[in-house]
């Protein structure tokens, strides 16, 4: 895996996308890179550069179809349904229907072979079940979440619109890298903006 910088380093500080919270697990301790003044944990950006790559590795190994790509709250909306639209994954927002990952028998069961989380604290009842089916997980996660039951972490700001489009976009972009279908250095079908709430285009 190269060391190199998926997108400007520019890019991804003006996306925010690693501005943590002012609370810390121990868990997320190993991708705090230090706390600012005002409180907030500051995540290092080199980890979540290495770990979006790593997961669209990952992510390229499944037929889309069988990805199930989750956001319980709104702020995960629109880049959660843009990620499922452009590579053809399975979404699931807003509201969960208990059993979907669990009971044959509940009408919206669906049996993916990943699931990504947007926040697995919001999306715990997913989580659970994921890891009673056990199905893999990956979660984008903040630096108050915990990673019980997560498989693949990408260490992230996950409440900010802007950061979610760049990780939801730069994971679709790293998959198809890593299926083949797009060399380095070459653009995808999309854009970043394909990513964005409609409030915060530029």
């Amino acid at each position: 895996m190269s060391d190199e910088m998926l997108v400007p380093l520019d890019l991804y500080l003006a996306s925010g996308i690693h501005i943590g919270t002012t609370q810390k697990t121990r868990d997320m301790e190993r991708y705090i890179f230090r706390i600012r003044q005002d409180g907030l944990y500051i995540l290092d950006i080199n980890e979540t550069n290495k770990k979006i790559e790593k997961v669209g590795k990952f992510l390229a190994k499944f037929e889309p179809e069988k990805i199930l790509v989750v956001s319980s709250r709104i702020y995960g909306f629109k880049p959660v349904l843009a990620f499922g639209q452009k590579i053809g994954a399975k979404t699931i927002t807003k509201r969960f229907i208990p059993g979907s990952l669990t009971n044959p028998n509940c009408e919206d069961f669906i049996e993916p072979e990943v699931v990504i989380l947007t926040d697995p604290r919001a999306d715990y009842q997913i989580l659970r079940e994921a890891g009673l089916a056990k199905i893999p997980v990956v979660a984008l996660c903040d630096s108050e979440n915990y990673l019980s039951n997560v498989d693949l972490v990408v260490p992230t700001n996950n409440k900010g619109k802007k950061a979610l489009a760049l990780v939801y976009y730069l994971i679709a972009r790293e998959m198809l890298k890593a299926k083949g279908q797009i060399k380095d250095g070459e653009e995808p079908p999309f854009s970043i903006d394909d990513f964005k709430s409609k409030d915060e285009e530029d």
